[in-house]
């Protein structure tokens, strides 16, 4: 795992963050949450790889 998927899921937790304060701040309560919801499925996609991976270790390590 390299340094820069760390860098965009915290570039996006980040916009995500900004964003869903701007939108409930201004009463937008329920897209505020559709942008938290959209922004952990954009890291989610980002991190599947990564998540695969450590599957695919855990079975060859355990024998499976």
């Amino acid at each position: 795992m390299d340094i820069s998927l760390i860098v965009r899921v915290a570039g996006i937790g980040l916009l995500v963050a900004v964003a869903s304060q701007i939108l409930t701040k201004s009463g937008r309560d329920e897209q505020a949450v559709f942008v938290t919801v959209a922004g952990i499925l954009v890291a989610l996609t980002l991190l599947l790889r990564q998540i695969r991976e450590l599957f695919d270790f855990i079975v060859s390590a355990f024998g499976m």
